[in-house]
């Protein structure tokens, strides 16, 4: 079954959570590292689970995993053994589960329950750009075919798959030749659906330079693609990015942009200014134009979780 069209035959949107890594580094740890919030997952996980809490806390339906870097490439190089690095991937599934059905079981929230769907788990799935850890993922310039992108992704997607996700969110894609790849190795996995959302670079193309219109157009006949979208992208952008997408797919789109600041993947450091209105605000806006899953990426936090869950439960 389709989690994604189960959640949104009986309500109007599905409220994704915000940031993992920069919650993190708000919190106190260190996170400048080739290994991202992967790191954190392997020395204190016990913090990762407490950001999925808090994110349930403000009303998110769904949890996104913090395995976005963590890859048995990485791993390994930090002397893991494959198996090791497997059992770190999986657990992020096991530590987002596990923060639902706690959240879920608590006695205060159960009065709750009838106005909210039981929060999904997705395991969040980064392009290959971010096992590079260079600032790949907004610039899709690397150099792989179709194929040695599927022998990447594969053995992570299986060890997400087996932990027991909801569904998978490949996330961050910059390039359409790396989302074809992902279509293609999820027919492996029957029964298995994910979202695919593309990182952007201005209102109408993806990071290396196609189209959204297009990539939204290709995967439209993927029946285990559940919606397509965007992600870490700049606010000012997703209007018209949903509307490109919208015209080429019955899908639901998915958006979860950072907060508007731009990303300078060498320092790992953001510069510049958020976006002027408030970020419920422009959340709303994204929803009339036909967004039906919506978040938050880098640099958003619960709070802000909060202000797209104050007006949703209206509509």
């Amino acid at each position: 079954m389709n989690p994604i069209q189960h959640i949104l035959d009986e309500y109007p949107l599905i409220v994704l959570d915000g940031a993992m890594a920069t919650e993190l580094e708000r919190q106190g740890h260190d996170l400048n590292d080739s290994l991202w919030s992967a790191k954190i997952l392997h020395e204190h996980p016990e913090a990762i689970k407490r950001v999925h809490k808090d994110y349930f806390e403000a009303g998110a339906d769904c949890a996104i995993t913090a395995s976005y870097q963590a890859t048995v490439e990485g791993y390994v190089q930090r002397g893991l053994s494959e198996n090791e690095a497997l059992e770190l991937i999986q657990s992020s599934v096991r530590i987002a589960v596990q923060a639902r059905d706690e959240f879920w079981a608590e006695a205060a929230n159960a009065a709750n329950q009838q106005h909210r769907p039981k929060p999904l788990v997705a395991a969040s799935v980064g392009p290959y750009g971010a096992f590079l850890a260079d600032g790949s993922e907004y610039r899709g310039d690397y150099e792989l075919s179709e194929e040695q992108l599927v022998e990447f992704h594969r053995p992570r997607m299986k060890a997400l798959i087996e932990a027991g996700a909801d569904i998978l969110a490949c996330e961050t894609i910059p390039c359409l030749v790396e989302a074809k790849a992902i279509a293609r190795l999820l027919k492996e996995f029957p029964g298995t659906y994910a979202w695919i959302s593309f990182s952007a670079k201005d209102g109408q193309h993806i990071s290396n330079g196609e189209t959204a219109a297009a990539c939204a157009e290709w995967l439209n006949d993927h029946e285990q693609v559940a919606a397509v979208g965007l992600n870490c992208t700049l606010p000012k952008f997703i209007p018209s990015l949903i509307q490109e997408m919208r015209s080429h797919t019955d899908k639901p789109v998915v958006v979860y942009p950072n907060l508007g600041e731009e990303y300078d993947p060498v320092t790992k450091t953001w510069h510049g200014h958020t976006c002027a209105e408030t970020f419920g605000q422009s959340a709303r806006q994204w929803y009339e134009a036909g967004a039906r899953l919506i978040g938050g990426c880098c640099r958003t936090q619960p709070q802000d979780i909060k202000e797209i869950v104050a007006w949703s439960r209206e509509v």
